[in-house]
């Protein structure tokens, strides 16, 4: 079915035609033969579209409309009326009407004005749904920073939001460096123009220069018809520029024009065009090193850092591992679900090389495969980790006795090691050696250890318990 119409008419030839015209096209249709009736069908089950006549005993359309609109807010209403009764259909299109059909009128006219109804019903229902969606995500309510790292990143991008400077976001892969960019973006008066993001790395140079300044038809083979490039689709908002580091240096020398002069020029074409936009880029690299190593232009580089931000991987603010887990859980369980104790110790004793990003397909992978109503380790499928050599390693090995005990299972009071057994058996093992190797750190101060594990102070008491920890 296309849509659902509520058909009001107090002719009942009028109402069966109606009827007729519309389910032939697919609509599910009600009748009503008055404005009382109509309204009680309207409390039993909302219509998408309301097609009601003008002229009716008792109260009209007029009438109707007013209380639909009361009522209903935004549910499109159709008015039929004589030829004749124009001024009547004008005052009920100030009165909220979407729109009106003048009778005499054929099928296909009431058909397109009930397609345009719905069409704009739609419409107005996926920007709301849209603006929910972005205002979940980037609304400071839905952020995750429990740590300090974290509290201080989103107070240093509050403050630059506003402002139009150029962004230079460092930081590992999968820190979430695109989200940064579009936090920039959503919190600043740029909201309501585009957003455009290109991966860099991921297009040859000279497809890169045509995907960002745009083309002329004819410019190259292929070139069929003239397109804007990315800066002119993100006019007035915000460009963001992701594995800049990537990027050659020729075209670096192209790039560090458009931002020194504010303008671009397509590929083929005679004159500039000036752009306004605000760019933010990203890289995983370290920049200085390619300057030094004559991989990337300084003048580029102090061109883009006017304002460094740094994003820290997942390991330097452990106290999110779980507020973010907790998170994405919400977002990709299709039922309700918790993180099992275990679960929790697993996360917070691995090192998250792929970060915020690895976190997420982590808890998505456990949403999926999780048995009952909590998250087992097993679930996770978390890698281990690895050295240079490729060899696999416990989760936060330390390089001395104490880390040497966690990736061999041996205890530090000097128990035998114990090898083998299930994965759970594993992580015990691994988390009861790097609790005690924090308590052994921290001289048994258990605020301290808490502090360095990045746990809260009452999950160490609980470890500490259930592995028969004293300090």
């Amino acid at each position: 079915m296309k849509g659902r119409v509520l058909i009001v008419d107090d002719e009942p030839r009028m109402r069966e035609s109606l009827r007729l015209a519309l389910e032939r096209s697919g609509y599910e249709c009600e009748c009503a033969g008055s404005g009382g009736e109509a309204l009680a069908a309207l409390e039993a089950r909302r219509p998408d579209v309301v097609v009601s006549d003008r002229r009716m005993p008792q109260m009209d359309g007029l009438e109707l409309l007013r209380e639909v609109k009361a009522r209903y807010g935004d549910l499109p209403f159709v008015m039929m009326t004589a030829y004749a009764d124009v001024p009547s259909a004008v005052e009920a299109m100030r009165a909220g009407a979407f729109d009106y059909v003048a009778k005499p009128f054929d099928n296909d006219e009431i058909r397109a004005q009930v397609a345009r109804a719905l069409e704009v019903t739609r419409l107005k229902r996926e920007n709301a749904w849209l603006r929910q969606e972005v205002a979940s995500r980037f609304t400071p309510d839905s952020m995750v920073a429990e740590s300090a790292a974290g509290r201080d990143l989103l107070a240093l991008v509050r403050r630059v939001a506003p402002a139009s400077s150029t962004v230079l976001l460092q930081g590992e892969s999968g820190t979430g460096k695109e989200f940064v960019a579009r936090l920039l973006h959503y919190w600043s008066d740029r909201v309501g123009a585009p957003f455009v993001a290109i991966n860099c790395a991921a297009l040859a140079p000279g497809v890169l220069e045509s995907e960002l300044f745009g083309h002329e038809r004819g410019a190259f083979t292929g070139a069929l018809q003239a397109r804007a490039g990315c800066f002119e689709r993100a006019q007035g908002g915000t460009l963001f520029l992701d594995e800049i580091g990537e990027v050659s240096g020729e075209f670096q020398a192209k790039l560090l024009r458009v931002l020194q002069d504010g303008e671009v020029q397509r590929v083929g074409a005679a004159k500039p065009r000036h752009v306004e936009v605000r760019v933010v880029a990203a890289t995983n690299r370290n920049l200085r090193e390619a300057i030094a190593a004559g991989r990337f232009r300084e003048d580029l580089y102090f061109r883009l850092n006017v304002i460094p931000i740094h994003v820290e991987p997942l390991r330097a603010r452990r106290e999110d591992v779980l507020p973010l887990a907790r998170f994405f859980l919400e977002r990709h369980a299709e039922r309700p679900l918790a993180l099992s104790h275990d679960a929790e110790a697993l996360l917070l004793a691995h090192d998250w090389p792929g970060n915020v990003r690895e976190l997420e397909n982590a808890i998505e992978r456990a949403a999926i495969l999780a048995r009952g109503d909590e998250v087992a380790p097993e679930d996770l499928l978390l890698e281990p980790a690895v050295d240079r050599a490729g060899r696999s390693v416990a989760a936060n090995e330390a390089p001395d006795a104490t880390g040497a005990a966690a990736a061999t299972g041996a205890r530090s009071d000097g128990s035998p090691p114990a090898r083998g057994g299930t994965l759970q058996e594993a992580v015990n093992r691994s988390t009861e050696a790097r609790v005690r190797a924090a308590l052994a750190e921290t001289a048994g101060r258990r605020a301290d250890a808490a502090r360095l594990l990045g746990i809260e102070r009452t999950t160490l008491y609980r470890l500490m318990k259930r592995f028969g920890i004293e300090s």
